[in-house]
């Protein structure tokens, strides 16, 4: 079966400007790929049948994000066709990484090129919003300003940092966390493109001060992390809603160096940020 990569994310910074008339908020947030993510074998099958082909722990086939992405595009598409997925999963759940939008982005982009489809980016992406905000970003595939819920996208440009992600073993749920009624709804749009390293330290995570308050383990993890980041380019942040944490390094060495201060029992990983999705540039 071949294979696909689902990379996993990191929201840089991530600004909530305000809340819409239809109960979403007003975004803004910087996403890059990075080289860490889930796996994904994928086969055409002529028959139509969409399976999964492997058990997921604790996410059953009708709500994986994968294969409803597959079912959704067989519908739209209206093709005969139909796929085999193994989904093997690196990136732990409710994390802000982005997991199972990565896979249902993937999961497009794998069956538009092995069912023929010659669907554009702008149309998957549309098809992919359906299923989650975060979705677009990854079917776009490269580092972008993300606006509105997340599906506005503009492409930007920016070193490929390295980067120590802690994940603290938590379940984060979005909704809960936009839903406090002490989430910071106001922040002023950047309106600038050139997000350097001093411009991300002066940027934050307007869902992080809630989530640290009602996540004990993620504060724990943050507070770790600063520790060992002094020589970071702007700080330790969460990434998302969380739960993960990170911290942004110029070379492989500063980061593997912080990571290796890490005390027992954290778990995370060092990995290095991309400009493009690897798998369809």
């Amino acid at each position: 079966m071949p294979q696909f990569f689902a990379p996993a994310k990191l929201n840089l910074f991530l600004h909530v400007l305000g809340r819409r008339d239809d109960g979403y908020h007003e975004l803004e947030s910087l996403f890059t790929l990075i080289d860490f993510g889930d796996a994904l074998d994928i086969d055409a099958r002529s028959d139509g049948v969409i399976r999964r082909v492997n058990d997921v722990e604790n996410i059953p086939e009708d709500a994986d994000l994968a294969i409803r992405a597959a079912r959704g595009l067989q519908v739209i598409s209206n093709t005969k066709l139909g796929a085999d997925i193994r989904v093997r999963k690196s990136t732990p759940k409710g994390a802000g990484l982005g997991g199972g939008s990565s896979d249902a982005a993937t999961v497009l982009l794998a069956l538009d090129r092995l069912w023929n489809l010659n669907l554009s980016r702008a149309r998957l992406a549309e098809i992919g919003l359906g299923l989650g905000a975060d979705v677009p970003f990854f079917v776009g595939g490269q580092t972008a300003l993300a606006a509105g819920v997340g599906e506005r996208l503009t492409p930007v440009q920016i070193p490929r940092w390295w980067y120590v992600v802690v994940t603290p073993d938590v379940h984060v749920p979005t909704p809960f966390v936009f839903k406090h009624p002490n989430l910071t709804r106001n922040t002023p749009s950047l309106k600038i493109a050139d997000f350097s390293a001093a411009i991300l330290a002066s940027c934050k995570n307007d869902l992080q001060a809630v989530v640290l308050k009602e996540f004990p383990a993620v504060a724990a993890a943050l507070a770790a992390l600063s520790v060992v980041s002094k020589k970071s380019l702007f700080g330790a942040r969460m990434t998302g809603s969380g739960a993960s944490v990170f911290a942004a390094f110029d070379t492989e060495k500063k980061a593997q160096e912080a990571f290796n201060q890490l005390p027992p029992g954290i778990t995370g990983f060092v990995a290095q940020g991309l400009d493009k999705h690897p798998d369809f540039v």
